[in-house]
C-alpha cells in the first residue's frame, strides 16, 4: 500500500499548480466537479502525469477516470 500512497503523492503534487480553487484533495475527489477543471486543462494535467510516471494514457483510459483515485490506481496499472 505504501506504493499507492507515493503515487498518490506524485500526483497531489502535479495537480497542486492546476488547483486554482486550492480544493481539498482525496481520492473522492473529481476533477470536473471539485476542481473545476475544464478540457484543455484536464489535457495539460494528463500531459504532466504522462511525463511524470513515463506513461500513457489513452482517451478512453481518461474518459473513466473522474476522481483522483481512479487516476491513482490507473497510474498504479500502468506502472505495474
Amino acid at each position: 500500500m505504501t506504493d499507492r500512497t507515493a503515487t498518490y503523492d506524485r500526483i497531489a503534487a502535479q495537480i497542486a499548480p492546476f488547483n486554482k480553487k486550492d480544493a481539498a484533495l482525496s481520492d473522492a475527489t473529481t476533477f470536473a466537479g471539485d476542481l473545476e477543471w475544464d478540457s484543455l486543462t484536464v489535457m495539460d494535467f494528463v500531459a504532466a502525469i504522462e511525463d511524470e510516471f513515463d506513461i500513457i494514457i489513452t482517451m478512453n483510459m481518461q474518459a473513466e477516470i473522474e476522481t483522483v483515485g481512479q487516476l491513482v490506481d490507473a497510474v498504479e496499472k500502468l506502472t505495474d
